[in-house]
């Protein structure tokens, strides 16, 4: 009880206002205390408050602006914060991408997006899209049997189930799946990025895949096409992976 009495108690409330480049007050903005998992957001004015002790890390995400992090209570002190959120620059011109990104979410979190001329086609004379991957649908179960019992037999599909292509279909798919969000992220994240956080360069893939079962979270980025996103939960899970390559070499 005296210990849990003098963490409550070494506790402090950091307060402070957010605003753009411009000096204007932003809201919504997610105030994360990363030691704690604490959350709040920024009010109507870019005002927040928050518990935090000394030398947490405070986050500062927003949609559309880079991220910022601050240490708070550093040397006892506890003034307001004053934190400015620089918008992501987007053109809404043509897009040329000549190298990938330096991995730094401070300058280029989100400057990724290349422009799909083909879908900026097919959207100004409203040509219809595949919905999903051309592929052959594996046999299931439920489809083969079913027929079966308004006398259709379905010939093709209980050889598939019988002779096993159905199930090696769905595990090549899910491989093919997963190489591919894999391929996507490296190809937007440059190599160093990873090696700073103290991934190995030739386990790469294996910690992006680590991520994808650590937290699942980080594929649905990878599926909405979000690399802020993708690059916020590998931060999370690097430490995890490093700690499990550590005890394997032990």
């Amino acid at each position: 009880m005296l210990l849990c009495s003098t963490f409550v108690l070494s506790q402090q409330k950091v307060t402070g206002r957010i605003v753009d480049d411009n000096g204007e007050n932003l809201s919504k903005v997610i105030v994360i205390n990363m030691a704690t998992d604490k959350k709040v957001y920024s009010d109507s004015e870019g005002i927040f408050s928050i518990d935090a002790n000394s030398n947490d890390e405070l986050r500062f995400v927003k949609e559309d602006f880079n991220r910022v992090s601050r240490k708070v209570l550093t040397n006892g002190t506890n003034l307001p914060l004053y934190i400015t959120l620089r918008q992501i620059p987007r053109d809404v011109g043509e897009v040329k991408i000549v190298k990938k990104l330096t991995g730094d979410l401070e300058t280029d979190s989100r400057i990724v997006a290349k422009v799909d001329k083909g879908e900026q086609v097919r959207d100004a004379v409203g040509l219809p899209q595949p919905v999903g991957k051309m592929r052959e649908k594996p046999a299931e179960v439920k489809s083969v049997l079913l027929p079966i019992l308004f006398g259709s037999l379905n010939v093709q599909g209980v050889y598939d189930l019988i002779s096993g292509k159905a199930r090696r279909q769905k595990r090549q798919y899910r491989y093919d799946d997963l190489q591919e969000h894999i391929t996507w992220v490296r190809d937007r994240i440059d190599d160093e990025y990873f090696i700073k956080a103290g991934i190995p360069g030739d386990r790469i893939s294996e910690f992006i895949q680590f991520s994808f079962l650590a937290k699942p979270q980080v594929r649905t980025y990878v599926k909405a096409r979000n690399l802020s996103g993708v690059m916020l939960r590998l931060e999370e899970t690097a430490p995890l992976f490093i700690e499990r390559l550590k005890q394997n070499q032990k």
